[in-house]
C-alpha cells in the first residue's frame, strides 16, 4: 500500500498559506512529507508567476530541486489538459522534457489522453491512468491502454458525500474487474470525501494519497497547517488499521 503526498494541485496560491508553488518550496515540502510517512509525491509544476505549466525548463528545475530533497523517492507530475489548454502544446512540451518524472497522471476523460500516454510510455515515464467515472474506465478498457500503465488512479473530485463517492468507485472497480489484466489501484476523494474515502481505501487494500491538492483539513475538520500534517494523519490511520 502506497501513501502518496499530493502537494499542490491546481489550487490557487490564496487557498492555503502553506501551499508550495516554486521549486524550493516544493522541495522543502516534499522532504517534510516523506519524513512524515509519504512513500512518494505528486506535484503540479508552476512557473515563476505561480501558474501551472509543462514547459520543459520549469519541469526540469522543479524535478532537480525536489530530487535533491528526496533522493530515491518516486516523483510524479500532472499532465492535465487545462495546464497548457492545447493538446499540441502539451505533447510538444512533454516531448522536450530533458528531466523526466518517475510517473505522470493522465486523465482518461481528456481527448488527447491516448496520445499523451503513448508519448510518456515511449519516453519511459510511468503512467497513472486517472479515472473520474465509469466512462473513463470504459474508455481505458476499450483503448487497451491498461496493461502499459503503472497503476490506476481512481480520483473522485465531483462526488462530495461518501455514499456518492463510494458508489462511483464501485462502478469503476466493477468495470476494471472485467479486464484481463490487473494493476495496482490508488483511490482518493476530494475535499469533503478525503478522509472517508481514505478510510475506505485503506480497509479495502488500495493505495491512497493526501495533501493540499485534495483537501485542506485534518480528519477532525480542523485546518491542516501543511502537507506534512495531512500525511502524518494518514500514516497514523494506516498504521492503526494494520495493527487492528
Amino acid at each position: 500500500m502506497i501513501l502518496q503526498a499530493c502537494l499542490n494541485g491546481a489550487r490557487p496560491a490564496a487557498s492555503h498559506p502553506a501551499l508550495p508553488l516554486d521549486p524550493a518550496a516544493l522541495a522543502a515540502d516534499a522532504r517534510k512529507a516523506v519524513k512524515s510517512g509519504a512513500n512518494e509525491v505528486h506535484l503540479h509544476v508552476r512557473d515563476a508567476a505561480g501558474a501551472e505549466t509543462l514547459e520543459p525548463d520549469a519541469v526540469g528545475r522543479t524535478l532537480a530541486e525536489v530530487r535533491r530533497a528526496i533522493p530515491g523517492t518516486l516523483i510524479g507530475v500532472s499532465t492535465g489538459a487545462w495546464i497548457e489548454g492545447d493538446a499540441e502544446t502539451t505533447l510538444r512540451h512533454i516531448g522536450s522534457w530533458s528531466a523526466l518524472p518517475d510517473h505522470a497522471s493522465v486523465n482518461l476523460n481528456e481527448a488527447a489522453a491516448p496520445q499523451v500516454i503513448d508519448l510518456l510510455r515511449r519516453r519511459g515515464v510511468g503512467i497513472e491512468a486517472g479515472l473520474a467515472g465509469a466512462a473513463d474506465a470504459e474508455r481505458l478498457l476499450a483503448l487497451g491502454l491498461g496493461p502499459g500503465c503503472l497503476r490506476v488512479l481512481i480520483e473522485l473530485d465531483r462526488e462530495q458525500t461518501f455514499t456518492e463517492a463510494k458508489a462511483a468507485a464501485d462502478q469503476i472497480l466493477d468495470l476494471l474487474a472485467r479486464a484481463p489484466w490487473r494493476k495496482p489501484i490508488l483511490l482518493h476523494g476530494f475535499d469533503a470525501t478525503v478522509w472517508p474515502m481514505l478510510e475506505h481505501a485503506v480497509r479495502s487494500g488500495y493505495s491512497v494519497r493526501v495533501g493540499l491538492e485534495d483537501g485542506l483539513t485534518l480528519p477532525d475538520g480542523s485546518p491542516a497547517p501543511d502537507n506534512a500534517a495531512l500525511v502524518a494523519a494518514a500514516r497514523a490511520f494506516i498504521d492503526e488499521a494494520a495493527r487492528t
